[in-house]
């Protein structure tokens, strides 16, 4: 998988143009990181060329050659003797396929070739709590399925804790192990990694790294997105701010280009990035072609469909001819029923004994001899018919089905039960006990009872006292069980019949005799009905082939209740008159040689076992000298159809041989549900050794060469007599295959199964099947019944078998046999870390492609490198073996996946944990990228010979009218008196005093709903002056100073901002630093005052001595802050005069916000643009003096500034105030406010509104009984700078629908840097409209719409109406030109309020001036437009505006900046989080971003930390299955850990700083191969 696999071969990795060899991944050259980033620099400050670059590598390389480890050989393989000793006694239910030693050998050579023991595989990274996977008692015993009494319980927990100790320490210590160190820092162009030898540091890099990231701070830095490692195409936009410094303190340029060796301003070894470093080496990704510019949405391009390999062997072979088997002979004694045989021996034969039961130590317990059998079984058939219900009312009646609940370790109640229901001529369905309600599988168990008709179940009364009971006494009902009658049938509550009373035994008919349940690979339970002909000529092929003679012995040590079990030990044991020794399972577990004394005992002739029988026995049989088995004639093997049989039987031969067993007396056979026994052997073995290759296509290849991919499979003999049998494709029309070729096995014969019982549909699918030629013709009219069995047809007829059906996994076209992987597993040392017989290997669908899972049960003492170590090498031996990539290996802790009754894994309920995330591993590895091959191809981009004013053209003949719309006319303002107060607002404020001196503009409220202070006019003018008469007096300011204001949300805000335009300075509103989070809040004010340049802070008294603290002396430094003024009490005085500014054109403030790249950015507004920005959205919301709106929002940046201190002034209506933080004591405030002031317009920020949602969302009845009453709100809209969050405002609107919101209030304005508001649902236009878009054409920068519901559908509501004097257009970001509206392109603002620029620290305006003054390539030249960075589109919709021409509406998708180009693709990250977070029940929320093309996926867990390894699987599968992508890295935190701004929007790129400085403190990190 790892190595050059010829259908799995990774390029090497493409760095900025230049071609690195490819290096094989057990190869890892430690040195290579460093080389890369010396030569790279190179290449970066100079010009450097491929044979230039070659040479210096090459230079670079050669002193380190001899520093690099020899590869470790493989450790040796245990001795036989302790190997088989541990094999013994960890030996589980399904330990048939115990390792052989051919396939050892076979996977050691594998792994050997990989040449490295230990591979440079990022190791999963845990937290300490993590670690204990639950308490000891819980998680160690093993249990009953795994004989391991040798561990006993103290040593267990000693290991345990010893174990743990150890293991806190491993994860680091592996990693600084095989990648002795190194560290990640990523610059603008490319990734440089390296790995530095502890012992060798490189001085000289450090100077050209810090010289790089100075180059790159001047110099336009290409995207936001981190540069990929991967990519030698130039990204094409610029990002939208260069200078202005990221929060983390730094430029923008060295944000990006030095962030891992400056985090904090400290160096940064990350653990984190050498891993995903490591990962990176380990992939090796081709090199991401860019977006294609015209896309077809076609699922075959969609989905690369592997293309069939020309070399793949195809059958050769003529049509196979249907094989007869000998034919049925006639004996003249032979019964006309089984009943008759019964009371035949019954009558005859009373003292010849038929069963013999063993006690848990193998001792004889009872013998039950034909004539107390004939006797019980006749009493039970008379009671259950005349004693049950009365002589009016039989509670049954002949042909009723009952269910047969007996524990294996009873044959003798099983037999009685069995019989006496033939006689009754009722259907025994004979099933397992239930131990709990919870049951794995009872509920499929439910499903047979049900589809039987089953209501009455036989039982004994030992085992009906086992059963779980409810209080009161009575049995539980079973989950998916029928409601059950339960019957006693032990011999003190049975009738003896009366003398007239004879059983009715009619000649075999084609009446149904008993059903045996089998389960499917999906996990149902159906019943196989077998007549009563069917049961009786099934005994005669049987005795015939067997050559069973009455009175013979026979040892059975399979369960007696179905299958081979049931078929020899049962009923031609009866037949036969045979004395059948019944050796239960439990037995079995106490003493594995039970069965070979037995058979030495009573000189048995057959014995019927399966493989994990013989290999228990050789493994227990050095205590046994005087065993003598030469009275064997046959030694049954059940499963020796399986593969892995051959070794089994070989090794058990070698070791009886010398006990007198005969080689020929070893008899493999071939059994199904549907069909009885198929085969069985009665001769000599022969064996035939298949390219295993040659069998994942389906035809047999003799193996040659390559013994390591050989499978060994021996025959089962020839078909049984009286049958006929062919070979069909498996899927498909039943055609019959070629004599080479692998296929399902078909038989017709009279002694099968006749259908699956009350399920007549699938009955035709499987019981009458008729074969086809290659023509299609049916061969014969004869019914055929599948087996489930895969095989052919070898020399002599001799029938072999290589898998079963349900065991099949097709992968890419290919089969798998689910054994052949479990035995390659478990073929790969040590095995001290899982246990044997406790492996699940499944497949699950995802992406098109089955994709293979194996889940283990861990060992308690297994460490945490063991554990990874045999993970990775399990990869390995399964690639070289089966050329097959494993999608997820999960190790699960001891005793926690669910089990058959008779103690095996129950694979596919094991499945269903899986999928819905219930499987709680310990250790995950996932390979999507190795494994997924059918991907879609990354897109190229076309090139664009055709020139803009053609596409124009182009888009206008084809009817695709250009992306833009317009908000209605601003209007000419005729009034002069008007012109001057509206102005400049300083004006308004000190006209609105004056002529209206009372009027209340401000009411700010407490948590409790109460105006704690309210401003009117004239307050507000007076305490704006006191701050302006400070700020001349003390500040030592001029005209044009910047002033910080750092105020609480409030009125001191207000009045500080309009004092600073009294004084001609330019007010910076800063949010106040978290005085229980100074660490974090501090530094983000600092910096703000810092890049303003601020020379002056306006406070409150708190807040001044915050800022002075001791505190805040550990984050900052407290002695440089400039001038501090406290505004609380200030004296009252009137400032001598106050500034008014010559132009509207003059600076008004600057507007600081932190984006969600966590890019700190600084806007100019001028003095037009805040008045016209304020009379647009007066205009919008007709906002006049008599007006109320209640604003709930932060007030230091954007519109929410805007609405909170400036909007009032000019317009002149009240503001009513509620500071957000207010909720967090008292969630109801807003919405009572709405409700008692009456209020129509209001105003929020999403998260004001999640709070709501979540926190009141239970709680409406009671604020209904409370009398509030939301009828009154008109408008309530939300102030964003995102995409709308459509499902949050939906469900706001549905839950507060009950006191009286509207459901059309709930809008949602748009905003950005360059323009504060751009759209902003008013009281005129139309509702807001939601449309549904494909998102497979979102990637491609399409826009389809489809309609509600349609798969991959994205429902987007539109972003508020656009605003009076705004004009909009759609442009493309990397052409300039406008776009259709099909198209998704950036969103471009024409309008006399954008801002005026950025504020830089370096007055390097002239870089970022095309985001406020750009002009179109094409189209318009002439009008500037500003870039919001934002994508969008533009719908031309069917509602009318206010003047009656259709409406345009805008749909906003996402930020440019936040989106991840991925495989040519655009992804915005709300989309793939929106798949995440609905994977899991225990996803609270989730967070992705891409580094070094790696996609990484944080989720927060809010369930317990054991479900934290189950997400990895599910999220992983969602993204590939939804957005087509394959996660790199899943890494697990607990809630609260994604960083979120004020606007309740995500900081992605604060999160992904965080983690590639390990700071996150996960609970998992997953690195995905």
């Amino acid at each position: 998988m790892f190595a050059a696999q010829a259908d799995c071969v990774f390029l090497g990795s493409q760095l900025s143009g230049l071609c690195l060899a490819p290096v094989a991944l057990q190869q890892t050259l430690v040195v290579v990181g460093v080389l890369n980033v010396v030569v790279l620099l190179s290449s970066l400050l100079g010009d450097i060329t491929q044979k230039g670059y070659e040479k210096k590598r090459a230079k670079l390389l050669a002193s380190y050659i001899p520093h690099f480890p020899s590869p470790e050989a493989p450790g040796p393989s245990t001795s036989s003797a302790s190997r088989h000793h541990r094999a013994h006694r960890s030996g589980g239910a399904r330990d048939e396929r115990y390792r052989s030693d051919i396939h050892t050998e076979a996977v050691q050579a594998a792994l050997a070739k990989h040449k490295e023991e230990k591979m440079a595989l990022p190791m999963p990274t845990k937290r300490r709590s993590a670690f204990v996977q639950s308490p000891i008692d819980t998680c160690t015993p093993p249990d009953t399925s795994s004989a391991s009494e040798d561990e006993g319980s103290l040593r267990r927990k000693a290991a345990l804790s010893a174990v743990l100790a150890q293991n806190l320490q491993s994860p680091d210590y592996w990693i600084n192990r095989s990648v002795q160190s190194s560290s990640t820092s990523s610059s603008a162009s490319s990734t440089l990694s390296h790995g530095e030898p502890k012992t060798q540091p490189q001085p000289q890099l450090q100077p050209a790294i810090s010289l790089l990231a100075d180059v790159l701070a001047h110099t336009r830095i290409e995207n936001s997105v981190p540069p990929d490692v991967t990519s030698s195409t130039p990204q094409e936009r610029g990002s939208r701010v260069d200078l202005p410094p990221a929060v983390r303190g730094m430029s923008r340029g060295q944000s990006r280009s030095s962030m891992l060796d400056t985090a904090d301003g400290v160096p940064v070894n990350s653990r984190v990035s050498t891993k995903i470093q490591q990962l990176l080496n380990t992939l090796k990704r081709p090199k991401r072609p860019p977006l294609s510019e015209f896309f077809l949405d076609d699922s075959e391009e969609i989905v690369e469909v592997p293309q069939p390999d020309p070399n793949t062997p195809k059958p050769e072979g003529r049509q196979i001819i249907p094989v007869k088997g000998e034919p049925l002979g006639v004996v003249s004694n032979w019964p006309p029923a089984l009943q008759a045989a019964l009371a035949r021996w019954g009558a005859t034969q009373a003292k010849s004994p038929a069963l013999t039961a063993l006690d848990i130590t193998g001792k004889p317990l009872y013998t039950l001899t034909y004539g107390k059998l004939w006797s019980r079984s006749l009493k039970l058939a008379y009671t259950l018919l005349n004693k049950l219900g009365t002589k009016t009312e039989p509670v049954l009646q002949p042909g009723d089905r009952v269910a047969l609940v007996y524990p294996n370790s009873d044959p003798g109640m099983f037999w009685v039960a069995f019989y006496g229901c033939l006689l009754a001529e009722v259907i025994p369905v004979p099933i397992e006990v239930p131990l709990s309600r919870q049951d794995a599988g009872s509920q499929q168990i439910g499903f047979l009872l049900g589809s039987c008709g089953v209501s009455l179940a036989l039982t004994s009364e030992v085992c009906l006292k086992g059963l779980p009971k409810t209080p009161n006494g009575e049995i539980i009902q079973f989950k998916g069980w029928p409601r059950m009658k339960w019957v006693v049938t032990d011999t003190k509550y049975l009738t003896k019949p009366s003398k007239d009373w004879q059983p009715h035994i009619p000649t075999a008919n084609t009446d149904t005799a008993y059903i045996e349940y089998k389960a499917t690979k999906e996990g149902t339970v159906m019943g196989v009905a077998v007549s009563k002909i069917s049961m009786l000529t099934h005994c005669q092929a049987l005795t015939q082939a067997c050559n069973y003679c009455e009175g013979e012995t026979l040892v059975n040590v399979l369960d007696c209740k179905k299958d081979m079990g049931l078929w020899h030990g049962v009923l031609t044991s009866v037949m036969n008159r045979i004395h059948t020794i019944a050796v239960p399972y439990a037995v079995m577990k106490a003493c594995p040689m039970s069965w070979v004394q037995r058979v030495h005992v009573h000189k048995a002739r057959v014995a019927l076992v399966k493989c994990r029988d013989l290999h228990w026995a050789m493994m227990a049989h050095k205590d046994q000298r005087d065993i003598n088995l030469s009275s064997i004639r046959m030694l049954i093997v059940a499963d020796g159809a399986n593969p892995w049989s051959v070794s089994s039987c070989d090794a058990f031969l070698n070791v009886f041989q010398s006990h007198g067993l005969k080689p020929e007396v070893i008899c493999p056979c071939a059994t199904s549900p549907e069909a009885l026994t198929v085969a069985i052997r009665s001769n000599k073995a022969d064996v035939a050794i298949l390219s295993m290759g040659g069998l994942s296509h389906g035809v047999i290849r003799v193996n040659t060469e390559d013994k390591n991919s050989a499978l060994t499979v021996q025959d089962v003999g020839h078909i049984m007599p009286g049958a006929l049998m062919c070979i069909v494709k498996p899927d498909g029309p039943p055609q019959l295959c070629k004599t080479d070729e692998i296929g399902e096995i078909v038989i017709n014969s009279r002694a099968g199964g006749t259908m699956y019982y009350g399920l007549p549909g699938v009955t035709k699918n499987t019981f009458e099947v008729i074969p086809v030629n290659q023509a299609g013709a049916p061969i014969a009219e004869i019914p055929f019944s599948r087996t489930g069995l895969l095989g052919f047809v070898g020399p002599g007829s001799l029938v072999f078998v290589v898998g079963k059906i349900e065991g099949l996994l097709t992968v890419s076209g290919r089969r798998h046999n689910a054994d052949d992987l479990v035995a390659t597993a478990l073929a790969v040392e040590p095995v001290k870390t899982v246990y044997r017989g406790r492996i699940a290997v499944f497949s699950v669908t995802v992406f098109y492609d089955e994709r293979i899972v194996i889940v283990a049960e861990q060992r308690p003492d297994a460490s945490e490198e063991d554990s990874f170590q045999w993970m990775s090498r399990v990869l390995q031996a399964i690639d070289s073996i089966h050329q097959v990539g494993l999608y997820c290996l999960a190790l699960v802790p001891a005793n926690t996946l669910p089990k058959t009754p008779l103690g095996g894994i129950h694979i596919c309920e094991t499945k269903q944990n899986f999928l819905e995330g219930n499987l709680h591993p310990c250790n995950i590895l996932m390979c999507p990228h190795t494994c997924v091959t059918n991907m879609p191809k990354p897109r190229q981009k076309q090139p664009v010979d055709v020139g803009p004013a053609s596409m124009l053209v182009g888009n206008l003949v084809a009817g695709k009218r250009i992306a833009q719309a317009t908000g209605r006319e601003l209007g000419v303002v005729e009034d002069q008196d008007l012109i001057r107060k509206h102005q400049f607002l300083s004006e308004a404020l000190q006209w609105r005093a004056q002529t209206d001196p009372d009027h209340v503009l401000y009411v700010l409220l407490n948590a409790k709903g109460v105006a704690v202070c309210t401003a009117t006019c004239a307050q507000l003018h007076k305490r704006a002056e006191k701050i302006t008469a400070t700020l001349m007096e003390r500040g030592g300011l001029n005209t044009g100073d910047n002033v910080v204001l750092l105020y609480p949300p409030g009125i001191d805000l207000i009045a500080a901002f309009y004092g600073c335009l009294y004084a001609g300075v330019i007010p910076v509103t800063v949010r106040p630093p978290h005085p229980q989070n100074l660490a974090a809040t501090l530094p983000t004010v600092r910096m703000i005052i810092d890049v303003s340049k601020a020379a002056c802070i306006l406070t409150t008294q708190p807040l001044m001595r915050i800022l002075r603290s001791r505190e805040a002396a550990a984050s900052v430094n407290v002695k440089t802050w400039p001038t501090i003024i406290d505004t609380d009490d200030l004296p009252r005085k009137r400032p001598p005069h106050i500034y008014k500014p010559p132009t509207a054109e003059m600076l008004a403030y600057l507007d600081f916000s932190v984006s969600t790249t966590g890019m700190l950015t600084g806007v100019k507004m001028s003095h037009a643009a805040v008045s016209t920005l304020c009379r647009s959205i007066k205009l919008q919301c007709e906002l006049y003096s008599s007006r109320q709106i209640a604003i709930c929002l932060d007030p230091y940046c954007g519109l929410g500034f805007v609405l909170w201190c400036l909007s009032s002034v000019y317009s002149g209506h009240q503001s009513i105030l509620i500071p957000p933080l207010e909720l967090e004591s008292s969630l109801p405030v807003w919405l009572s406010t709405l409700s008692q002031y009456k209020i129509r317009d209001t105003f929020c920020s999403y998260s004001v509104m999640e709070l709501c949602t979540k926190g009141l969302g239970t709680q409406t009845e009671m604020l209904k009984a409370r009398g509030l009453n939301l009828s009154c709100v008109r408008s309530c809209v939300v102030v964003a700078e995102e995409r709308p969050r459509l499902a949050l405002t939906q469900s706001f609107s549905k839950l507060f629908k009950d006191l009286g919101l509207s459901p059309r209030a709930v809008s949602t304005a748009f905003g950005s840097r360059v323009n504060l508001a751009i759209g902003l649902q008013g009281t005129a236009g139309p509702d807001p409209s939601t449309v549904y878009v494909d998102m497979k054409s979102l990637r491609h920068d399409r826009v389809r719409l489809v309609e509600r519901g349609a798969p991959q559908s994205l429902p987007l509501m539109e972003s508020g109406t656009i605003l009076p004097g705004v004009r909009v257009i759609i442009v493309n970001p990397e052409t300039r030109g406008p776009l259709g509206d099909s198209h998704l392109g950036e969103i471009w603002v024409n309008s006399p309020h954008s801002a005026s620029g950025y504020y830089t620290i370096y007055g390097e305006e002239s870089l970022q001036a095309d985001h406020f003054n750009t002009r179109l390539s094409f189209g318009e030249p002439h009008t500037l437009w500003a870039r919001t960075g934002y994508l969008g589109f533009i719908k031309r919709t069917d509602l009318l505006d206010a003047s009656g021409d259709r409406h345009d509406a805008l749909f906003v998708v996402g930020s440019l900046d936040e989106t991840l180009e991925l495989r040519g693709l655009r992804y915005h990250p709300i989309d793939i989080e929106t798949s995440v977070s609905r994977a899991h029940r225990s996803i609270a929320e989730s967070a992705v971003f891409t580094w070094t093309n790696l996609l990484v996926v944080v989720a927060e867990l809010s369930g317990s930390e054991q479900e934290a390894l189950d997400l990895v699987p599910l999220v992983t599968n969602v993204v590939l299955e939804e957005h087509h992508l394959i996660v790199g890295v899943v890494v697990i935190v607990d809630p609260g850990v994604i960083p979120i701004n004020s606007r309740g929007e995500k900081q992605r790129m604060h999160l992904r700083d965080s983690f590639l400085a390990d700071q996150l403190d996960p609970i998992y990190v997953a690195y995905n191969m």
